[in-house]
């Protein structure tokens, strides 16, 4: 009993202990339930909050392309980046990658908005996908949201998709800058390369691109068209096709890629590497979309693009793009390890930024997100600053022009060169100072080039531009077509037995190339044939040039590209030369203006003489008949110095010193003129017009050159069975001799050359029918004719030309030793107008200085007398009466003797006063008697 009780004892004492603890461990075991029971409510509550605001957005992209990869991460990690800050909403994505077939993409739309109940669609890089989910769209009133937008916008674009917006901007400012940097290089002609995508998606951009080029004086030579990569069973194959029919078709060698699939792209430049398409004096530029690529592509395909030029879109490198590169990196390296670049382009920024814009929006409406109109136009209404930089909207699409960069590709990466500023041009910075942009689309650039930093182009050019066009090599050297036959040999002709051609067309063209800072391999080839036939040759790719005596013509230049000018043309006619009749060559030494003006002169002069001298001076006086006689022997035998009279007014004196300047240069003049003409042999052409020829339907000879004929036929009228061909310079004489022809029409150039040797016996009239002078032909758009014209027009400025032509076009001894059969003129009056004029200008004075007392007096005279009438009643005088009788002074008056010299006359120290007086008639003889007796004979 003791020892069970000890034992119960024992039992209970240990017993009591862990009831204790029991008791202490079930409250906090109930608490810690409890406590559990309430994290597990609330994390539900919470969870059914959040869940309760779900905005489903639907994303329709490509993931099997470097830009769809790019554009899921960017997507991805926006979703993200809002739904760990977000504390009431929550945004999920749906991804739809249907592959390149716009109707798939149209129905995985609408799938995503019937299953799916997305609020918004984004995605879409081409036109085409993004068309079609418009449509469904705006049937099921849900916004749009593309990457992609038409190079031209259609028409009501947002009437016709009112839920679209176009994540981008249209391609015509970087169409711009293409055609500027094609216009900065000189390049006249362009390849256009770009991937067929069965929808004619670049048609846009290619009538952009073409307008563009127009306006900078360049075109589309060639375009060339790749098939679609994903329906081609051997790329390599096709891109290799059309390249080797493009060196066929077309000498452009300035390539302009405006879309291409990354693996097609890489097709591209390696087969076109290994054709040298890429190299020496080409030139590559690749449009945004394709250097989009180059952040994705491996070393080696890069290389192959080495000296490319690529136009990017420019976007800022704030901190909050850092911070985004930095993130995007990480996460696109750990998905995608089979890539070699982790940065991200500009369509993942899009891709960023496009999510923000739904965010945004959905935080202004706050409950009322669920409307999607209302999202819409909270959309449209955006104004911030993204990834990509300012972002608003205008008439659905981004509103701002966006800013370009000029990048360029060298060994495995690329540099940075300009930006593409719009309504600006090219510059270094983003701010440039007003005015001072180097070049933009419309302005003349300099040949240097608009771009500030130096550009790295394909193959070794030692600091030039490219030429952007096959240029000639010692493999392929330039195929230049010459005339084998021309009617002037000194202009180019093949000796008998040589293979090369000579004459002064190939000097000039040896002297050009000379000067050139590049190689020109050269061939020759003969033509026997017409000038036109080598046009058409060298329009058709048969030959690549034209050198020799080839007139530039306004119906050449629409097949061929010509250069200045090296020699002037022209049409002249040649007509022979005939003795002039020289019957009346007395009367040639003046013309008749200036005969009819010295006659005027001498009846002026002598009738001031006259009026000068009749009151005082006898032999001045009588009857009419005998005052105009003396008066005209008077100033008729000054012209020979014999004149005798004396003269008694210095008035008259006055006058006949300045008659006597005028007589004296009169009398050496025309004696100098009247010798030239006796001396020089007087030769004229039968008719100076051409037409007194079609007058007289007399027969013209011209070289056998097709234009001169057509012209002479269409433009004067000439016809064809009175027209001539002359091949040679040496039948023109024969021709002539056996009146086989009445006249010959000779370019400029020849006519010298002819004239030169027959200057005897021809001449040229002057009338002569311009026209664009001698040029060589290129091909249209070569650099090689603009590289010609820059060399030819300095060469004409330094004298070379001017030298060649000496050298070439000589004289002969006879003709250089002969005085020139140019016919002496006759004088006009413009050589003599200054004498005339001062003389009549003394005579005149003299003459009113007489006059004007003459008048005073009578009037005084005629006032004095009034009252003195006769028994009559009329007054005695008058003034017409009295100024009358001056006039006349009766018949009875002594002639006295006649001086023998005028210089005599003028030695007396005999003054007669000019007064004159009113003198009766029957005081006529007193005063001849007190004259007579007051007058002083010459010794």
């Amino acid at each position: 009993m003791k020892r069970t009780n000890m034992f119960t004892r024992k039992n209970s004492q240990v017993t009591s202990p862990l009831m204790t603890v029991n008791k202490v461990r079930k409250p906090c075991f109930l608490l810690s339930v409890l406590i559990s029971i309430l994290l597990i409510f609330s994390n539900g509550v919470e969870a059914e909050i959040r869940t309760n605001k779900v905005t489903n957005i639907g994303a329709i992209i490509d993931v099997n392309s470097r830009i769809g990869k790019e554009e899921k991460t960017a997507l991805e990690m926006a979703v993200q980046d809002y739904n760990d800050i977000s504390t009431n909403h929550e945004l999920s994505l749906h991804f739809r990658h249907p592959g390149g077939d716009p109707l798939q993409v149209a129905y995985a739309a609408e799938e995503l908005i019937k299953e799916k109940k997305v609020k918004v669609v984004i995605g879409m890089d081409n036109w085409e996908e993004a068309a079609l989910v418009a449509n469904i769209g705006n049937q099921y009133q849900i916004p749009i949201l593309s990457f992609a937008t038409p190079a031209i916008t259609p028409p009501l674009t947002t009437v016709r998709w009112p839920f679209l917006i176009r994540m981008a901007s249209d391609g015509s400012e970087q169409m711009r800058c293409i055609a500027a940097l094609v216009q900065c290089h000189n390049w006249r002609k362009v390849v256009v390369i770009y991937e067929d995508n069965a929808y004619g998606g670049e048609s846009g951009n290619l009538a952009l691109l073409s307008e563009a080029l127009q306006e900078v004086g360049s075109e589309i030579d060639y375009r060339l068209v790749l098939p679609p990569f994903s329906l081609s069973t051997d790329p390599e194959d096709d891109v290799q096709h059309e390249l080797i029919k493009l060196q066929k078709d077309t000498e452009s060698r300035v390539f302009i890629v405006l879309q291409s699939s990354s693996p097609m792209l890489t097709c591209l430049f390696r087969e076109a590497k290994n054709m040298r398409l890429v190299g020496r004096d080409t030139a590559w530029i690749v449009s945004n979309s394709v250097t989009s690529f180059l952040d994705s592509m491996n070393n080696s395909v890069i290389s192959s693009m080495g000296g490319t030029l690529g136009i990017q879109t420019y976007y800022s490198s704030s901190s909050s793009y850092q911070r985004f590169e930095t993130q995007f990196r990480k996460i696109f390296r750990a998905e995608y390890l089979d890539e070699d670049n982790f940065l991200p382009g500009i369509q993942a920024l899009r891709a960023y930024d496009s999510i923000g814009m739904v965010t945004q929006a959905i935080e202004k409406l706050g409950s009322d997100s669920s409307s999607t109109k209302m999202l819409l136009n909270s959309v449209l209404g955006s104004d911030f600053t993204g990834l990509t930089g300012e972002i608003h909207f205008k008439d659905g699409m981004l509103s701002q022009a966006p800013i370009l960069r000029i990048v360029n590709v060298v060994g495995k990466k690329y540099k940075e060169l300009d930006f593409w500023l719009p309504n600006f041009g090219f510059s270094k910075t983003l701010h440039p100072e007003e005015g001072k942009e180097r070049c933009s689309n419309g302005n003349v650039c300099n040949n240097t080039g608009c771009l500030a930093g130096p550009v790295i182009w394909p193959g070794d050019l030692n600091g030039r531009n490219p030429k952007g066009w096959a240029m000639p090599s010692s493999a392929k050297p330039l195929r230049i077509v010459v005339p084998k036959r021309t009617s002037f040999d000194k202009f180019v002709t093949f000796q008998t037995g040589e293979a090369l051609p000579e004459g002064f067309c190939i000097d000039v063209f040896n002297e050009v190339v000379e000067r050139l800072n590049y190689p020109l391999p050269h061939e020759f080839f003969e033509h026997d044939g017409l000038y036109d036939d080598m046009i058409e040759g060298v329009y058709n790719k048969t030959y690549d040039a034209a050198i020799g005596d080839i007139t530039i013509l306004a119906e050449r230049t629409k097949y061929v590209e010509f250069t200045q000018p090296y020699a002037e043309s022209g049409l002249s006619m040649i007509v022979p030369l005939e003795n002039e009749d020289s019957t009346w060559i007395f009367t040639k030494p003046f013309n008749l203006e200036m005969w009819i003006v010295s006659g005027a002169v001498f009846i002026y002069t002598m009738l001031i003489v006259w009026f000068l001298e009749h009151q005082s001076n006898p032999d001045f006086r009588g009857p009419w008949k005998f005052q105009i006689e003396n008066a005209l022997w008077f100033l008729s035998s000054s012209l020979f110095f014999i004149h005798s009279e004396k003269l008694y007014s210095n008035f008259t004196r006055t006058v006949v010193v300045a008659w006597l300047c005028v007589v004296f240069i009169l009398t050496a003049s025309y004696t100098a003129n009247l010798t030239s003409m006796l001396t020089v042999q007087r030769m004229e052409p039968k008719f100076s017009e051409y037409k007194n020829y079609q007058i007289n339907h007399l027969t013209v000879g011209c070289d056998n050159d097709s234009f001169v004929q057509n012209y002479l036929e269409k433009v004067l009228g000439f016809q064809t069975e009175k027209i001539k061909i002359i091949d040679h310079e040496n039948d023109y004489p024969t021709e002539f001799e056996t009146n086989n022809i009445a006249a010959a029409f000779l370019e400029l150039p020849y006519e010298k050359v002819f004239l030169n040797k027959y200057c005897e016996r021809y001449t040229s009239t002057e009338g002569t029918f311009r026209f664009g002078g001698f040029g060589f032909a290129f091909q249209k758009g070569s650099p090689i004719a603009s590289d010609f014209s820059r060399v030819i027009l300095r060469l004409s400025e330094k004298g070379t030309l001017t030298t060649l032509e000496e050298r070439w076009f000589a004289p002969s001894p006879e003709c250089s030793a002969t005085v020139p059969h140019n016919n002496v003129e006759s004088l006009s009056l413009r050589s003599f107008k200054g004498i005339y004029i001062v003389s009549a200008t003394i005579s005149t004075i003299c003459f009113l200085l007489v006059l004007i007392p003459l008048v005073r007096n009578s009037r005084n005279h005629q006032e004095a007398n009034e009252g003195n009438v006769t028994p009559s009643g009329k007054s005695v005088s008058s003034k017409g009466g009295g100024i009358s009788k001056y006039s006349y002074n009766g018949d009875k008056t002594r002639i006295p003797r006649r001086a023998s010299t005028f210089a005599q006359a003028l030695d007396t120290d005999v003054w007669v006063s000019s007064r004159w007086e009113r003198v009766s008639n029957s005081d006529n003889l007193e005063n001849h008697e007190d004259s007579s007796q007051a007058e002083i004979e010459m010794p």
